[in-house]
C-alpha cells in the first residue's frame, strides 16, 4: 500500500501579514493512520522541502494524540522536512493520494497544474483520492474524463461557510470551499461545525474539518484493503 500525501507550500494568509500553511492535526492523524496500517508514505508539495506549518495549528489547544506523537517522532519530522516536489511525482507509483488541509491549499494547490494532473490521473485509474477540511480546494480546477468538473454530481464535503465565519476569515480567503464545491456541481453535505463528518462517493473521500481527518484517512485505507 503506497500512499502519496500532498501538502501546501503557501505560507501567506492573504493580505493580513499573518502566516498560514498546512494544519498539523490534519497531517499527523492521517499520517499515522496510514503508517499504522502498514502503508509506505511519500510526502510531496509544490515547492518540495519543508512545507509551512500554520502556526495556529501548533497552539496548545489544537494538539491531539497524533500531533504529540509526531513531535516525538524524528523520522516523521525528517520526512516532512524533505518533501518531494510535486513535479517529480508519478501517480502510477501510488495506490492512493491524500491532501491534508490548512488554509494554504486555497492559494497554491487549488491552481497547481501538477496537483491537478495527479488528481485527474488518479481518478482515471480508480485510485482513492482523499482531501480534508480546506484541501477539497484541490478540486477547483480538476476535470472528469468527460470534461465536467470532477466533483459534479458527487457527494462531497469540506470546510463549511459557518466554520470559516467562526474563524473570521470569510473575507480573507480567495474563495469559500463550500461555495466552490457547489458551484462546480458537487452535492455538498455538512455535519455540525467542528464535528467529525466525511463523505464517500466512489473514489472521492472528503472530510469537513480537522476532526474528520483520521476518519477520512481510514476510509481511504478501507478502500485500499477491500
Amino acid at each position: 500500500m503506497k500512499v502519496l500525501m500532498v501538502l501546501t507550500s503557501h505560507d501567506k494568509l492573504g493580505d493580513t501579514g499573518e502566516k498560514t500553511g498546512f494544519w498539523l492535526e490534519e497531517f499527523a492523524s492521517p499520517y499515522y493512520a496510514f503508517k499504522d496500517a502498514g502503508a509506505d508514505i511519500t510526502l510531496a508539495s509544490p515547492k518540495g522541502g519543508q512545507p509551512p506549518l500554520d502556526p495556529n495549528s501548533d497552539s496548545e489547544d489544537a494538539q491531539t494524540d497524533a500531533t504529540h506523537r509526531f513531535k516525538s517522532d524524528e523520522d516523521a519530522q525528517k520526512d516532512l522536512a524533505s518533501t518531494t516536489k510535486l513535479s517529480e511525482i508519478n501517480i502510477e507509483d501510488f495506490d492512493a493520494v491524500f491532501y491534508p488541509g490548512g488554509h494554504g491549499p486555497l492559494w497554491d494547490l487549488a491552481e497547481d497544474k501538477d496537483s491537478i494532473a495527479i488528481i485527474e490521473q488518479a481518478y482515471k485509474m480508480q485510485k482513492p483520492i482523499g482531501a480534508v477540511c480546506h484541501a477539497p480546494a484541490v478540486f477547483k480546477q480538476t476535470k472528469a474524463p468527460n470534461g465536467d468538473p470532477l466533483v459534479k454530481g458527487k457527494r462531497v464535503t469540506g470546510f463549511s461557510n459557518s466554520e470559516e465565519a467562526a474563524v473570521q476569515l470569510t473575507e480573507v480567503v480567495p474563495f469559500l470551499v463550500e461555495d466552490m464545491l457547489q458551484e462546480k456541481g458537487g452535492l455538498y453535505y455538512k455535519g455540525d461545525d467542528w464535528q467529525d463528518f466525511i463523505q464517500i462517493d466512489g473514489d472521492l473521500i472528503t472530510g469537513q474539518n480537522p476532526a474528520s481527518s483520521e476518519e477520512a484517512a481510514k476510509a481511504v485505507i478501507a478502500q485500499l484493503q477491500s
